[in-house]
């Protein structure tokens, strides 16, 4: 059986977050859904729209991942999943999104940690100037160019 996964998130990223999932494994369609929240949505609001957007498949073998731990869409995530089998994730992001969609066939604890592993190992500074377009400098016999 596959996880199906939930992204709840402010407008427009649960969304576009999505769509760029599909862009990536667009067979996954059935098992990833989003829901947008809307500024000044109300949160009982949004609760029944995460409850008919998972409809009568329940909350088993579910992963939601959500944006702000503490904001709106969390705290709706929050109340959906408490006492259930479901897992929570805040702090979403598309490494992780991607990771969760690509191995959603494993066992939901599993899931959850590819899921933290892909948000966090997405997450790293990259270089502003690649070494093949640093300007050259002058060389001299005392200057080891070899070792970097």
């Amino acid at each position: 059986m596959s996880n199906r996964i939930l992204i709840i998130a402010h407008t427009p990223l649960a969304q576009a977050l999505r769509d760029c999932a599909m862009h990536v494994y667009p067979e996954c369609a059935a098992s990833v859904m989003a829901l947008d929240v809307l500024p000044h949505a109300q949160p009982e609001d949004t609760m029944a729209q995460a409850q008919a957007l998972l409809g009568s498949a329940g909350l088993e073998g579910l992963l939601v991942l959500t944006d702000i731990f503490g904001a709106t869409p969390a705290n709706v995530a929050q109340k959906l999943v408490v006492g259930s089998p479901a897992k929570l994730i805040a702090g979403v992001n598309l490494p992780m999104l991607l990771r969760s969609v690509c191995y959603r066939d494993e066992p939901l604890d599993a899931l959850v940690a590819r899921a933290l592993t892909g948000g966090t190992q997405g997450v790293m500074q990259v270089a502003i100037t690649a070494p093949q377009n640093q300007k050259p400098r002058n060389h001299d016999q005392n200057h080891n160019d070899h070792q970097q």
